[in-house]
């Protein structure tokens, strides 16, 4: 039975006298500092659930008379109290309250002191699932449950904080979509769209893992991997640099101090799924919110737009379709992944002879003389310096470079300050799909890696405190007719 608002600050006052009494106890005995900690906060969790209780007997029982119109309808009061369990990050709670439909024993479609408190859809509070979130987003659902619970003492179950996240991804997909632009100050001279693939690994469905037939045979594999499309779109200021710049910081592997940074960087992630029986590209849906935000952020198309991507042709095409007025440059790095590759066909690795050839054709590179280098590297097929499977090597690299030859004007690039790599891309496909999609044995459904996929952005993207308000609000709006206060 609910105690009444008198009756919890009674409470209360014993429960911080008892605190007090073990603080005296724990002084003259000369605990230890951490255990008085931990005691004192488990004491100060039982305060708050006390207070809690009575602020919600404060607000009554939601008693607004035998009958409440609805929408035209007449609902009828229960027979007698209903109760729902709310567990809080202080403890569980059980609320009494009267609740109407139109029948006795038909579904309830009105409980007043619901909407008055601003009860959530289900039993969890905002707070408890904005923390859960917050470490599941990191971690594993099971770590992160683990960990609520063990500075909680309460914590959902695993599948329950899996459903949470299912409900916050579908608030991180509208506020995605709905989110609003950086303030134009604050925003660099160019505007950069990035894109790139990451592989996360899929569980396989059911029927596939009740095998009939043979056991999996040697080198096959127990998961594949789907795609998950990795985009983002910032603003920097031109940074004018020479081949020299490029190659000292690619040398020293340290970024110069003076180098402008990324502004408003947001970074977001689609995978193909079936919807009401169609399939919907990742690939096409990611270029189509580069495109809806690259637009938002410079509408007048006053800026320079630079879209920045490996060598996949098939994310040319999509920059083609759907940012056809941006730059488009080849990213530098996945450039030079291939200088080693054809250094170490003719030279030992990490040698200073592989080292100084990589450097040459780099400068070559950064000076715009990309057909001097796919030269140099056709002479070695055909003088047969080199056989076998390192000719293969150095004919895939020659064909790298024709094919993305239109995008490898990296004098012109450096000259106009031009960002010319795309480590946010890399960075982002690392932090957003690699460091929580792929930790050891992890395998995921589609909805499922997707909904992490979204409320993870938004985490990363440091809007995690306004996606929790909008999707308070959201279901406030879709529970009761109304915004939370």
């Amino acid at each position: 039975m609910m105690m009444t608002q008198e009756q919890a600050f009674l409470k209360s006052r014993e429960q911080l006298q008892a605190i007090e009494a073990y603080m005296e106890a724990a002084s003259s005995q000369g605990e230890r500092i951490d255990k008085v900690e931990r005691e004192l906060f488990s004491q100060l969790l039982l305060v708050g659930r006390t207070l809690l209780e009575g602020f919600v007997a404060a607000q009554g029982d939601g008693d607004a008379g035998p009958t409440l119109e609805q929408e035209g309808r007449t609902l009828r009061r229960s027979k007698a109290l209903h109760s729902r369990r709310y567990l809080s990050i202080f403890g569980e709670l059980t609320i009494s309250r009267w609740v109407y439909a139109e029948r006795e024993g038909q579904k309830i479609e009105a409980a007043p002191l619901d909407a008055q408190l601003s009860l959530p859809a289900d039993e969890f509070s905002y707070v408890l699932e904005d923390w859960q979130q917050r470490l599941c987003v990191k971690e594993s659902f099971h770590e992160g449950v683990t960990s609520l619970r063990t500075l909680l003492g309460i914590a959902p179950s695993e599948r329950a904080a899996e459903q949470m996240n299912q409900r916050m991804a579908q608030s991180a997909a509208r506020f995605h979509l709905h989110r609003g632009t950086p303030p134009r100050q604050e925003e660099g001279e160019l505007l950069v769209a990035t894109a790139d693939g990451k592989g996360v690994p899929m569980r396989r469905p059911l029927r596939e893992r009740v095998r009939s037939g043979p056991r999996r045979g040697k080198g096959e594999k127990a998961n594949k991997k789907q795609m998950a499309y990795v985009g983002a779109v910032y603003s920097i200021d031109r940074y004018r640099r020479t081949a020299d710049d490029v190659l000292d910081e690619v040398q020293r592997r340290e970024r110069r101090k003076d180098r402008p940074v990324p502004q408003h960087k947001r970074v977001w992630a689609e995978m193909t799924h079936v919807r009401e029986g169609e399939t919907c590209s990742g690939r096409v849906q990611l270029f189509a919110e580069l495109a809806v935000a690259c637009y938002e952020r410079d509408p007048q198309q006053r800026k320079t737009l630079i879209c920045l991507l490996d060598g996949e042709a098939a994310l040319w095409s999509m920059q083609g379709q759907w940012l056809g007025r941006s730059v488009g440059i080849l990213d530098i790095f996945h450039v030079l992944e291939r200088l080693w590759l054809v250094a170490h066909c003719l030279q030992p690795e990490k040698s200073r002879a592989a080292e100084a050839y990589v450097t040459h054709h780099l400068r070559l590179l950064l000076e715009g003389k990309v057909g001097y280098v796919i030269g140099n590297f056709k002479r070695l097929l055909n003088e047969a310096q080199v056989c076998g499977s390192q000719r293969q090597t150095v004919q895939a690299v020659i064909t790298y470079y024709e094919n993305n030859r239109a995008h490898m004007h990296y004098d012109e690039y450096l000259a106009a300050g031009y960002p010319i790599g795309s480590g946010v891309a890399e960075g982002a496909c690392r932090h957003l799909v690699k460091d929580r999609l792929e930790q050891t044995g992890m395998r995921w459904t589609v909805n499922g890696a997707q909904a992490m996929l979204h409320t993870r952005a938004v985490y990363l993207n440091g809007q995690w405190d306004e996606l929790v308000e909008y999707h308070i609000q959201t279901e406030q709006t879709a529970l009761y007719w109304r915004t939370a206060a």
